[in-house]
């Protein structure tokens, strides 16, 4: 690697909007992100599945198809 052209890295926080930090490391100090993997749906279990069968029913009515 050429010296002097690459940025400082260095220990730095990821501060979330519910309150949740992680520290890591970068080239910036600090970093605030709106969502994280303490409050995403998906991790938390309350995310919300769509009813598939129900979509695809409303499919075949609306064109006329069947199997």
């Amino acid at each position: 690697m050429k010296k002097e052209i690459h940025p400082a890295y260095s220990p730095s926080k990821v501060i979330c909007a519910c309150g949740n930090m992680v520290e890591t490391g970068s080239t910036k100090k600090e970093m605030h992100v709106e969502i994280c993997a303490a409050c995403h749906p998906f991790f938390t279990g309350k995310s919300k599945f769509i009813d598939s069968a129900g979509r695809v029913e409303k499919f075949r009515q609306r064109y006329g198809k069947k199997e």
